[in-house]
């Protein structure tokens, strides 16, 4: 006998008398997982879904997985397992990864794309780098090398984004071991490095030409340079007309000659006393044309000067004016700073004036201070230079009278002369002036300029007795 009842989903459907049956295709029972096939189903905690391949009640072969929080797996499945290839997105960090997969883990070989940027190639283990691979951060800068717990360590080259690169020892992320880091602006260092910064043994080609060759703490030569010296007595005597001899060492802090250091440009140049004193020379000041624009350089003296030129016997004639005004700036501007003159202001300067040190030491040989340049106008006292020369220590000289006698059309100042145009320079206080002219500076540190006082004597005068800076009475 045949009834007709009403089925679950509310439709009729036919059934013997005793025994149901149904029309329906075979399904499996609620609440289990398929057995065989494809199908769909979702976990009863209702966060996971999955729909694909199965077989004996378990993901097998290809399927998706599918999480509640928008995150998902696509690939392969073994025996209830994520194994085998596969892409896993995170909706949390939104991370994507394509590769292999061992026991729901990315290990093995994948494609790591990051969110916030970059991305990672290479092999993997449980998830972290582990092995060899390539990795590109967010700001492009490139990594080649080992992985240990998902972190640069071992072997390994590197190019950052300021175009600065890398080859060496790594310890979990920091450059640490030997390694070689060729910088953008050419300058190369090879040597010992500690959590990202030189130190230990290790030697640096800056693209200035200096050459440091020595130990590193922390970023920083342990030997370097930090003053110029000039050497010789504090103030030096020549006479007139003569060429010097100046040897001039690169120093530490600790007064020992900086050594390990090659190739720092250095620059010779000169002044005459802006406004000089009678007890020490005939000479009293120069007056300077207006339009020439000299501005006074402070020594460290105690008195000011202003540039004045250098002459090569390799020339004819004395060369222009040295670059003595770029000197006065160093005063003025910032450590780092080269002090040059403004940009566009033509500065000659004697030929050979400038000299690399080679282990911390430079010569300067012939130098001669010529004659007075043009616009330049020495003013002379009364006495004749041989009669100072001779003159006791001490001597007023406020009663003296002026020569009366100038160039033809020039102006004399009451009490003074001014003299006809010389062939050498005129008895006087001079300044020598060593600067540091290396660009760009190394490792962006310009040493300060060294000054030597230098008095020049009369033809033929004996050395003049020496009156010391810190008199009252001189300095009055």
């Amino acid at each position: 006998m045949w009834l007709l009842r009403e089925t679950s989903s509310g439709k009729m459907a036919f059934a013997s008398e005793g025994r149901a049956t149904s029309c329906l295709p075979h399904r499996e029972l609620p609440g289990r997982p398929p057995r065989d096939g494809y199908g769909v189903y979702v976990y009863p905690n209702s966060f996971f879904r999955y729909e694909g391949e199965w077989r004996g009640g378990k993901k097998h072969g290809q399927g998706k997985l599918l999480f509640k929080d928008g995150s998902y797996y696509e690939g392969d499945f073994v025996d209830g397992e994520i194994t085998g290839e596969g892409c896993r997105h995170w909706a949390l960090t939104g991370n994507t990864y394509t590769g292999q997969f061992v026991l729901g883990e990315p290990q093995g070989h994948g494609i790591m794309k990051y969110q916030a940027g970059g991305h990672y190639e290479g092999e993997l283990f449980r998830g972290l780098r582990e092995g060899h691979g390539c990795l590109v951060d967010a700001d492009g800068q490139v990594y080649w090398g080992s992985f240990h717990d998902n972190k640069r360590h071992g072997q390994g080259q590197m190019v950052f984004r300021n175009g600065d690169k890398y080859e060496g020892n790594w310890v979990r992320d920091q450059r640490q071991g030997h390694g070689m880091l060729r910088l953008a602006d050419g300058s190369t260092y090879e040597g010992q490095w500690h959590s990202g910064v030189f130190s230990g043994q290790g030697s640096m080609a800056h693209c200035s030409g200096v050459i440091y060759r020595g130990i590193w703490i922390n970023g920083h030569p342990m030997a370097q340079a930090t003053r110029i010296a000039i050497l010789g007595p504090e103030v030096m005597d020549t006479a007139q007309g003569s060429s010097l001899v100046l040897t001039v060492q690169l120093q530490q802090d600790n007064g020992e000659v900086a050594t390990s250091e090659d190739g720092r440009e250095l620059e010779i140049s000169a002044g005459v006393r802006y406004v000089q004193l009678p007890a020490y020379s005939e000479v009293s000041f120069f007056r300077v044309d207006d339009g020439l624009g000299q501005t006074p350089i402070q020594t460290p003296f105690g008195f000011q000067c202003i540039s004045y030129p250098l002459s090569s016997p390799a020339s004819e004639g004395p060369e222009p004016r040295a670059a003595l005004e770029s000197a006065s700036t160093d005063s003025l501007l910032p450590d780092g700073d080269p002090g040059g003159p403004p940009a566009g202001k033509h500065e000659p300067r004697c030929p050979g004036s400038r000299r690399r040190a080679e282990r911390g030491c430079v010569q300067f040989s012939d130098v001669h201070l010529g004659p007075p340049p043009p616009g330049y106008h020495a003013i002379l006292f009364l006495e004749g230079l041989h009669e100072v020369g001779s003159r006791p220590r001490g001597q007023d000289h406020r009663g003296m009278t002026p020569i009366a006698q100038g160039p033809p059309g020039g102006s004399r100042l009451d009490g003074v002369a001014t003299v006809e145009p010389a062939a050498e320079a005129f008895p006087g206080e001079y300044v020598i002036m060593i600067r540091d002219v290396t660009t760009p500076p190394f490792l962006g540190h310009t040493l300060p300029t060294a000054f030597k006082h230098l008095r020049v004597l009369a033809r033929g005068a004996g050395q003049q007795p020496h009156v010391p800076r810190e008199d009252p009475e001189a300095l009055s």
